[in-house]
């Protein structure tokens, strides 16, 4: 391994663990509030250097290039090379040679770039850390993080640096990769370690590569990179080599495979010769030529790179594929399990209304800007005590409203968000670090003129969210010393933990007709797809958690939210539909919101309905999965009830696509065949087990990354039959020629030549090929389809044959008619081939699609390619120079009408067969329109 000398440096603070927090920050000169200036940022950076782990040296390109020529097969033909050139035939050894090396730079060339393409996507996967620098809250690179920074942790995050905890809320982190202990630690910040703790004592500190497994944290970095103990571990180590994906493997037992079928035709093409000739080393040479040109030993690197550069096309459309494999997984998808908020819809929650025991509040404004006013409209009257003069009709002093103040005030502290304002073209727009849903209460707050920020040390003490709780509470201290409760979180669970309201300035108990129109106002509110919120409170709360302590609360209100659904996802599930996809919602709203936002976007119908967590809970394994295709909305989710939902599809036989974005999601994003992770919300754990992350969290970027995956796979396909069927025309056009007792058609140097012109360029072009037109409207593969089937597996042989009929009858005509010159025969063959192969590319681009239907120029690599081997080939056939090397004398005009005629035919027979095939399926589908009117007449 190498690594930057400052990486051995002597550790900033070794024995954090036993000093004070305190003591700890002023050591780098921070703040706890602050964190680092910038001044001192580039100070330690370049003290300490990056915060990454020091990588495995690159191997050199010497290597790389040598590795272009460890077949056999190569040495072989380099042997060849060399007998040659010791019985006089320079021409052709130097030609040999100069075509093999050639052949080994592009392969390398081509590994190259694959490498290049896969270290830009690693480089775009790269973890982030939320760091507070100059005040600022921020959201950086882990690699950026120097000792000093200030860190914020919660449940969920892998920890980017070691750290001494500054505060720590009901924090544990899973130390399993640095100490082997299965359980999580539970954090102290206030405690003191003596300096020789063992690591697994220090309860005060976090450190690199552990994960936050619940709760929340704020931590100073202590050391980073190579100063880590993961760090430390990191440098006794190799890291592991890259494994192939099982596409690879696949595909090299594939090319195992052919390569022996073909080696047996080269060896009975060799005896053929040798009896008929009895010249060994004219008969080894061809055979050898033979058997390279026949193996498609390019596959593999044009497969990584058509891989890589679908990735690099899902990157641009907001997926980011963290593993090739889930590339292949991606046109098999069959189901997707989704989350409803942020991908479904906007991720930009907005308060529209708030719900008091006196009045219900409507609130204008969309977004995120905090601009909108508060109106009273009675359309809740259960839930008010209306005055003489009713309520008022239009806009009201929000200030003046206490039960409002009051509810707005819950929201504000039981909260985690920071709304950040962001120039954008000299326009002012504000951006939610942290949940929307906390984001959305800070605005509204902000409406009402209750200001979010708080003096640090008023916070006594958090309890944060968990899905089994589904409430969230906070201990806070005033000016007076006066200790109260706040707590937000599912209204039907607040409600439960409540004994008294607020309701006209007073505290009244909570009856349970009461309880029972605040539950009825919620059922309503929700079924308008709002999401609600209960929010209650407790004074006089003790520093102490127990069970009691969510226990005796004050109702204040409810505040109902609605994230929007986003435009563009309703047309990408009619899209899904037409694909044979089935969209499945999975959230942790209420059901009747799920229902609502499901039926706006087309996923459910009107009759449906959305199963509950509860009701989940009451059914089996068997049940579930038997009923899986007739639910579409599953709501009040938990970890364990997506995980079933999951695997009840997969028992079905289905490929299961599952997103998600926080820790709870974590184990059915790992079960599924390709778990997607949000790119904006999602946390590390969750990102860590996906297989792909949305860059913009949105539902369409799936469908979008579905149909590039389908694409991609299209394109690997149209590649291997491409490569297959012209290695197949030329083995046929060699051993048909050795079976009627003629000459070998073509010399091992004309072989090796065709191999590289017709192999390279265009191939790689057609690895770019975009996805086509209708790739959405055919049913998903299934998963365990070979990539090479009986289907493509008769059109790579008649497609071969149709390449090597063509080269024959080249030959054969030429040989015949012109007194046997083997030499002109050959060099008409030769062209015949070549431009045969050539144009036959252009038909490879869809195996069902006519190149008019295409468009003839929507692939202009795939021209440009064909373009410049062609002209390779007009200059060996007309310079002076090459016609000797390659033994090509110059054609007559009418050679050149018949080659170009010949050359032609297979292309156009592919076309007319798909043209055929167009019109077939056509009247197939008019005839199946017409007895479906019949039927319903």
């Amino acid at each position: 391994m190498t690594t930057d000398p400052r990486a051995f440096a002597e550790c900033p603070i070794a024995t954090s663990h036993s000093q004070s927090a305190d003591a700890v920050v002023q050591h780098f000169g921070g703040s706890r509030d602050n964190g680092l200036s910038d001044s001192a940022i580039e100070r330690q950076r370049d003290k300490y250097g990056m915060n990454q782990l020091a990588e495995k040296p690159p191997i050199p390109v010497w290597t790389k290039l040598i590795g272009q020529f460890k077949e056999l097969v190569i040495w072989i033909l380099i042997v060849a090379a060399i007998v040659s050139g010791v019985m006089g035939e320079w021409v052709d050894a130097i030609a040999i040679l100069s075509i093999v090396l050639l052949n080994g730079v592009i392969g390398f060339m081509q590994e190259e770039r694959a490498e290049r393409t896969m270290s830009a996507l690693q480089k775009l996967s790269a973890p982030l850390a939320k760091v507070v620098r100059n005040g600022r809250l921020l959201s950086i690179a882990a690699k950026e993080l120097v000792p000093g920074d200030t860190i914020q942790l919660e449940a969920g995050d892998n920890i980017p640096a070691d750290g001494r905890l500054l505060q720590a809320f009901s924090l544990s982190v899973q130390e399993a990769a640095l100490t082997g202990e299965s359980v999580p630690v539970e954090k102290n910040y206030v405690v003191l370690l003596p300096e020789q703790a063992p690591l697994s004592d220090r309860r005060n500190m976090v450190y690199m590569g552990t994960i936050a497994a619940a709760g929340k944290g704020l931590a100073i970095v202590t050391a980073t990179g190579m100063h880590t103990e993961l760090g430390r571990i990191a440098g006794m180590l190799e890291r592991h080599e890259v494994q192939p994906t099982p596409l690879q493997r696949r595909l090299a037992e594939l090319g195992r495979v052919l390569a022996l079928v073909c080696l047996l035709i080269v060896a009975v093409i060799f005896a053929l010769e040798i009896l008929r000739d009895g010249q060994f080393l004219g008969a080894f040479l061809n055979s050898v030529s033979l058997a390279v040109a026949a193996v498609p030993e390019g596959l593999p690197a044009v497969v990584t790179i058509a891989l890589a550069l679908g990735v690099q096309r899902m990157v641009k459309r907001n997926a980011l594929v963290r593993k090739l494999p889930s590339v292949e997984t991606l046109g098999s998808v069959s189901v997707i399990c989704t989350d409803k908020t942020g991908t479904l819809t906007r991720n930009e929650m907005t308060v529209q209304e708030v719900v008091t025991p006196d009045h219900h509040y409507r609130v204008t404004g969309v977004g995120y800007a905090p601009r909108g006013q508060f109106l009273d409209t009675p359309i809740l009257p259960e839930l008010h005590q209306l005055s003489a003069d009713g309520c008022a009709a239009g806009p009201v002093e929000a200030g003046a409203r206490g039960d409002l103040i009051a509810a707005l005030t819950i929201g504000v502290w039981c909260n985690n968000a920071q709304l950040v304002p962001q120039a954008n073209g000299g326009e002012q727009s504000w951006q939610v670090i942290g949940d929307p849903t906390e984001g959305a209460l800070l605005v509204v707050a902000l409406k009402a003129g209750i200001e979010a920020s708080h003096p640090p040390q008023a916070l006594v003490l958090e309890i944060p969210f968990d899905s089994t709780r589904k409430a969230m509470s906070v201990v806070v201290r005033n000016g007076e010393g006066a200790l109260t409760l706040y707590c937000k979180g599912a209204p039907e669970v607040i409600v439960a933990k409540c004994v008294t309201e607020l309701r006209d300035g007073r505290i009244e108990p909570l009856s349970d007709q009461r309880r029972t129109s605040i539950l009825n106002a919620n059922a309503e509110m929700a079924g308008r797809a709002l999401r609600v919120l209960g929010l209650a409170y407790r004074p006089s709360a003790s520093e102490r958690v127990d069970e009691t302590s969510e226990s005796d609360l004050i109702f204040a209100g409810l505040v109902g939210m609605i994230d929007p659904p986003r435009e563009e996802v309703r047309l990408a599930v009619a899209k899904c539909r037409q694909a044979g996809i089935r969209a499945v919602m999975i959230t942790g709203d209420h059901p009747a919101t799920a229902l609502a936002v499901a039926q706006k976007l087309g996923m459910a119908e009107v009759s449906d309905r959305a199963m509950s967590g509860p009701e989940l809970e009451q059914v089996t394994d068997e049940d579930l999965a038997a009923m899986a295709d007739r639910i579409s909305v599953y709501a009040r989710a938990s970890a364990e009830h997506k995980l079933r939902i999951v695997k009840a599809w997969q028992s079905r036989g289905h490929v299961v696509a599952m997103t998600g974005d926080g820790v709870n999601d974590a184990p059915a994003i790992k079960a599924a065949d390709i778990g997607i992770a949000m790119g904006i919300t999602g946390t590390d754990v969750t990102k860590e087990a996906s297989d792909m992350v949305l860059t913009d969290d949105n539902f369409a970027s799936i469908v979008s990354a579905v149909e590039e995956g389908r694409g991609i796979y299209d394109n690997i396909q149209k590649v291997l039959i491409f490569l297959l069927s012209c290695n197949a025309g030329e083995i046929l056009l060699m051993f048909v020629a050795s079976i009627l007792g003629w000459p070998a058609p073509l010399l091992p140097i004309q072989l090796l030549w065709i191999n590289l012109v017709t192999d390279g360029l265009p191939a790689l072009a057609l690895s770019l090929e975009p996805p086509e037109p209708d790739v959405m409207q055919r049913q998903p593969r299934q998963r365990n389809e070979s990539i090479l089937s009986a289907q493509l597996g008769w059109a790579i042989l008649w497609q071969g044959v149709l390449v090597g009929s063509v080269g024959l009858i080249a030959f054969g005509y030429s040989y015949l008619s012109h007194g046997q010159d083997v030499e002109r025969a050959r060099a008409m063959t030769f062209c015949v081939i070549v431009y045969a192969e050539l144009l036959r590319a252009l038909a490879a681009r869809s195996a069902r699609l006519t190149l008019w239907q295409l468009g003839m120029f929507t692939n202009p690599y795939l021209l440009l390619a064909i373009a410049v081997s062609g002209m390779l080939q007009v200059s060996v056939a007309v310079f002076p120079f090459t016609q000797r090397v390659f033994d090509v004398p110059a054609h007559t005009i009418s050679e050149w009408v018949i080659i170009a005629t010949l050359t032609l035919v297979p292309v156009t027979l592919i076309e007319v067969g798909k043209w055929i095939g167009v019109f077939v399926r056509g009247r197939t589908s008019l005839s199946d329109t017409h007895r479906s009117s019949l039927g319903t007449t």
